[in-house]
């Protein structure tokens, strides 16, 4: 490819909202990165080589004029990028979806991977899959990718992605709920934590046979899998599902999220998420974000 210009070198100054800071080193933040360019390049591969990827872009302008990702840069311009939560983007300008309740999540995000469908949310997880397989799942089945692999979001087979700032996993969730606006989706209880199928009221007498003493005691309302038939109880006198405990489940494994086609589910059992996260008050949930 020849240099823009006959060969001349050009000026770009990118300036990052501060919700993209996180992708930047230190010294950069507080300034405008400056890139000398001798070939026409996408603004996207731009952008990108800072350390931002594509997904959690939600608006780009060069020289004042709002850009698709595929825009050229080959002159000196001055260009402005947002990320997704506050984007200033009108209706039309949004490069991103705001709201995706289809996930697949990176195997170094178990506990996430736990959380999200405990809220109602369709995720598929794996402990260790490969790259490309991620990549595959999420593009085939339009869901978004979530993990803290920076390099994987910038795929361009990525439609939908994000990365999780925290290193916590009660922060995490509550930043994938923002990202893609999920409060008023939220759905606890509907969503089986082993097969992630889709749950049913079942009434206690049904099953009393398989409830175990301290469940019989404890809990009145139960559900069942439409797909495994595994029975979950809900507390009688408390609204957190308690997951944490051996005696607050009929059958059911710790798994919490579909696995991967082809792969098998190796989620491991950690502890449960903050008393948040648990809670199956989805009004509750709502103000706490």
């Amino acid at each position: 490819m020849r240099p823009a210009g006959g060969g001349t070198a050009f000026r770009i100054d990118l300036h990052f909202d501060s919700g993209l800071a996180f992708f930047l080193s230190k010294q950069d933040r507080a300034t405008a990165l400056t890139r000398i360019l001798r070939e026409k390049t996408s603004i996207k591969d731009a952008i990108e080589a800072c350390g931002v990827p594509h997904p959690e872009v939600d608006l780009v302008q060069s020289n004042g004029a709002t850009v698709p990702f595929e825009h050229q840069l080959q002159t000196d311009a001055v260009v402005e990028v947002y990320g997704v939560v506050a984007s200033p983007a009108t209706a039309e300008e949004h490069l991103q979806q705001r709201r995706v309740a289809r996930f697949v999540v990176d195997g170094h995000l178990g506990r996430l991977a736990r959380d999200l469908p405990f809220l109602g949310f369709d995720v598929v997880y794996q402990t260790d899959p490969p790259d490309d397989l991620l990549i595959a799942v999420a593009a085939a089945e339009d869901r978004a990718l979530v993990t803290r692999n920076r390099r994987l979001l910038m795929w361009r087979a990525v439609r939908h992605g994000y990365c999780p700032r925290s290193h916590d996993p009660g922060e995490q969730i509550v930043e994938v709920l923002r990202r893609f606006d999920l409060a008023e989706v939220i759905a606890p209880f509907t969503r089986c934590p082993a097969c992630n199928a889709m749950l049913r009221q079942v009434k206690k007498r049904d099953i009393l046979d398989r409830l175990k003493p301290l469940t019989r005691l404890h809990y009145e309302t139960f559900r069942q899998c439409t797909e495994c038939e595994r029975s979950i109880g809900r507390g009688r006198t408390s609204a957190n599902w308690k997951r944490g405990s051996k005696e607050s489940k009929v059958g059911c494994s710790d798994a919490a999220a579909t696995p991967i086609r082809g792969q098998r589910s190796e989620i491991r059992n950690e502890a449960a998420g903050p008393d948040w996260a648990r809670t199956s008050d989805p009004a509750l949930i709502k103000r706490m974000l």
